[in-house]
């Protein structure tokens, strides 16, 4: 068995003890660096971030390989790479990047297949001058995406 695969092993274990908590991002370096980025459907506490760290590390012989361990919770403005992640973001405004278009939007739905966007835009009124606004909803499939990013509003 691989060091890697080892390392995979050990966190799946360890993420099974943490039903909220989800892998997004597993890295190890050739220098044995072992970079975790987790996520949670309600958001990640620093004592998940310990747990896994420790599951991990306590798991692992270090006579075996040397290794350094870095967990932590994948950051706001990293992009959503799972379908639990945009689930767990309905209600909240994205940055929706496509091949043909960029979309501000809040996000009002997200199943297994797509998502659907609702937001509010000015266009010209059908009849007469001028501009009126108008309630738009889209519907995007998830490969359609090219990047989700949710935005911070203070």
């Amino acid at each position: 068995m691989t060091f890697k695969e080892k390392v995979i092993a050990v966190l799946d274990e360890a993420l099974l003890e943490k039903p909220t908590v989800f892998l997004i991002d597993l890295t190890i370096t050739d220098a044995f660096k072992v970079i975790i980025g987790i996520d949670g459907d309600n958001g990640v506490v620093l004592q998940d971030c310990i747990d896994i760290s420790r599951a991990v590390e306590n798991n692992l012989d270090r006579e075996e390989q040397d290794f350094s361990l870095e967990v932590a919770s994948v950051g706001v403005g990293s992009p959503l790479k799972l379908v639990r992640q945009y689930k767990k973001n309905i209600g909240r405004t994205l940055i929706v990047k496509t091949a043909t278009e960029n979309i501000e939007a809040e996000l009002v739905e997200a199943n297994d297949l797509f998502i659907i966007l609702s937001w509010k835009a000015r266009e010209p009124k059908k009849i007469g001058k001028g501009k009126e606004t108008v309630q738009k909803e889209l519907q995007i499939p998830y490969s359609d995406i090219k990047e989700a990013i949710v935005t911070v509003t203070f």
